[in-house]
């Protein structure tokens, strides 16, 4: 017997290769790696940084494996405190974004990235999305278990979610406070809230949020976006972009576009990835995307329901729910069914913070996997 380890870390090290989820791992990996093979079609075709964008989005790719692998390594039970670290640095990381003197509202609309020296562009906000799940799955643990009151419990929630919503709705980025707001209604939705208060919730929103929000926070081009959707032709400018990826779409047939003609669509190796995908792969890679997607996803919340504590269940959960509300928003909006927002496709779209992150969430469910498989 060795001293002075637990159970679980002799296991990893002695038995480390049998306690990974290849059925997590798999998925993630392909959908790297047709990211990386898609992206060097759309990047070497005009674009003035390549290949050092290409790099620079692999060597992302790297070293956020090499991140999974060290979260896989951490006991468990620092969760709770990586979790915390995670939410700290983002905090601090979102209020530097205002008055740091970078902006790129002129051209994304929104000041939400630092630049940092050596890594380049960052967006806090990102981070901020797992250290929330985390934080709150540990305080809806608490409730769960009678340690704090349920009053106590929501109002730590506020306390929690208040700044950093406020400070990523300032810059503006609706998209990213959606994400959160739908990953913490999961999260809500599993501890065990009543249906008959969602429908309550949900009904107030209808009625009370949406017309403040059209009103009050939305900007002339985000309503000229969502009334396009319903109303197709309404805004043949703004809707040049949806059009474009319809077309790419179109053209890439069963196996892709061969004719080395390519439909020219606005922030293609990003938003519209997806497009991308159809052209250079075709039906056949769109479909894949879609299958590695789902069984990634379903895997992730087989995890979560054979976790071995209700707050490792309810942050894979809100991680998952993460992941997809960007699947289903990013290929959602491509093929024209979801309003068009700056949301990416995880593990697929150009973007060195979000590859880096979708890895920091992946190896934090990967973790939780690994222990349930210990533990058992």
């Amino acid at each position: 017997m060795e001293k002075g380890k637990s159970g679980i870390e002799r296991l990893r090290n002695n038995n480390y290769l049998r306690t990974v989820d290849y059925y997590l791992i798999v998925p993630v990996f392909l959908l790297t790696v047709i990211g990386i093979y898609v992206l060097s079609k759309v990047l070497s075709s005009g674009f003035e940084d390549y290949p050092n964008n290409l790099y620079k989005q692999i060597f992302a790719a790297g070293l956020g494996l090499m991140i999974t692998l060290v979260i896989c390594l951490l006991d468990t039970h620092f969760m709770k405190l990586v979790g915390w670290a995670i939410y700290a640095a983002a905090l601090f990381l979102l209020i530097l974004v205002p008055i740091d003197g970078f902006s790129n509202v002129d051209k994304w609309g929104a000041d939400s990235w630092l630049s940092i020296p050596v890594i380049g562009m960052f967006q806090p906000s990102e981070l901020a999305k797992i250290g929330l799940v985390m934080v709150a799955s540990n305080i809806f643990e608490m409730m769960g278990e009678k340690e704090i009151s349920l009053l106590k419990g929501f109002g730590l929630l506020a306390l929690v979610y208040g700044p950093p919503m406020l400070l990523i709705l300032n810059q503006p980025d609706l998209g990213t406070a959606m994400v959160i707001a739908f990953s913490f209604v999961c999260i809500l939705f599993v501890w065990g809230v009543k249906y008959r208060y969602f429908l309550l919730a949900i009904s107030a929103v209808i009625v009370i949020g949406i017309p403040f929000i059209w009103n009050f926070y939305l900007k002339a081009y985000q309503k000229k976006r969502i009334l396009s959707l319903v109303f197709e032709g309404t805004d043949i400018r703004g809707e040049y972009n949806l059009v474009q990826s319809k077309a790419a779409i179109a053209s890439g047939g069963l196996a892709g576009n061969h004719t080395g003609v390519f439909v020219r669509v606005p922030v293609k190796e990003s938003d519209f990835i997806y497009s991308a995908v159809s052209e250079h792969l075709g039906f056949i890679g769109t479909t894949a995307v879609l299958l590695l997607a789902f069984f990634f996803l379903c895997r992730s919340i087989y995890v979560a329901a054979r976790s071995n504590r209700k707050a490792y269940s309810y942050t894979v959960i809100g991680l998952t729910a993460a992941f997809a509300f960007h699947f289903i928003e990013n290929m959602g909006m491509s093929v024209g069914l979801l309003p068009v927002t700056g949301i990416p496709l995880p593990f697929i779209s150009l973007g060195g913070t979000a590859m880096m992150v979708n890895y920091i969430s992946f190896g934090i469910i990967l973790n939780i996997s690994m222990d349930r498989k210990i533990s058992t």
